[in-house]
């Protein structure tokens, strides 16, 4: 039997109909050989975090999947790169923080720390980002973030500094009481 690991996607979208691409996103991390989702986060909107504080882009909205897979942490990566191209993402390490259709981001891999050229589990920026907490405290607000964090998201959230503004725009829904 395959050993299946707990992990959380960050999805988020800024282009286009944004909440049809993080559905999208759903369905299509759905769909994963091997994996089945146990909770999707309300969608929150929130103004989108830029390197240049002077450049403008269309709000954000983010969400977050936890799911139960058998697929390696790098399996799961390529598949969500190949679900981000087909909403047409194609990541540019020299163009960080583009506005995008969809986005999906490992957030957090069972107890895993990696730290390569391809994958930083959990996401190193996991614990700036009320945009990735709030979502993601909504569906397991218990959950340990391994090191650097070492601390449930609940402790997380109550400590970021991030003051961006995250609003609930759409209700989520536990997977278990859909089935």
């Amino acid at each position: 039997m395959d050993k299946r690991s707990t992990a959380v996607i960050g999805l988020g979208s800024n282009l286009g109909d944004r909440a049809s691409n993080i559905r999208f996103g759903i369905a299509e991390i759905e769909r994963l050989p091997g994996t089945r989702i146990s909770a999707v986060s309300s969608l929150y909107e929130s103004a989108a975090h830029t390197i240049d504080e002077n450049e403008i882009q269309p709000d954000y909205l983010n969400a977050a999947a936890l799911l139960e897979t058998t697929l390696s942490p790098h399996d799961l990566l390529e598949r969500c790169l190949e679900i981000e191209r087909a909403r047409d993402r194609l990541r540019d390490r020299d163009q960080r923080w583009q506005s995008r259709r969809l986005d999906l981001d490992i957030l957090v891999f069972g107890r895993e720390t990696i730290f390569d050229e391809r994958l930083t589990v959990p996401h190193p920026l996991l614990g700036q980002r009320r945009f990735v907490l709030a979502p993601l405290m909504e569906i397991a607000p218990e959950l340990h973030i391994p090191a650097p964090f070492d601390a449930p998201v609940q402790y997380l959230l109550e400590h970021c500094t991030d003051t961006t503004i995250v609003e609930i725009v759409s209700k989520g829904r536990d997977r278990e009481s859909t089935e």
